[in-house]
């Protein structure tokens, strides 16, 4: 299993605007991909911006692939995210699961 973890950041007044476009453009895209066992957006504010950060869990790189591209490591963005973002990762990370526990 692999995770990939991206984040960005909106100004604070954006938070919930940019969570509901998120919901439909992002999530929906990792949710809809074959392989995609799971997405976190997560939020956090912090000096006036709000952070976020999404997390998804995958069965493979192949199924990473399905959603991202050919170069999986780069970010993958939305029309409206120039007008929400005002901080952002260009590159995202991957991680290798080794190991996963549900309660």
């Amino acid at each position: 299993m692999v995770a990939r973890i991206w984040r960005g950041a909106v100004a604070q007044a954006d938070r919930d605007a940019y969570a509901q476009y998120m919901e439909a453009t992002g999530v929906a895209g990792y949710a809809s991909t074959p392989g995609n066992r799971g997405v976190w957006m997560l939020r956090r504010d912090v000096g006036g911006k709000t952070e976020f950060l999404m997390f998804t869990l995958w069965d493979s790189m192949d199924a990473v692939k399905g959603f991202a591209g050919e170069d999986p490591d780069i970010a993958v963005f939305y029309p409206e995210d120039e007008r929400f973002l005002v901080d952002r990762d260009e590159f995202v990370s991957h991680y290798e699961v080794a190991r996963h526990v549900t309660p």
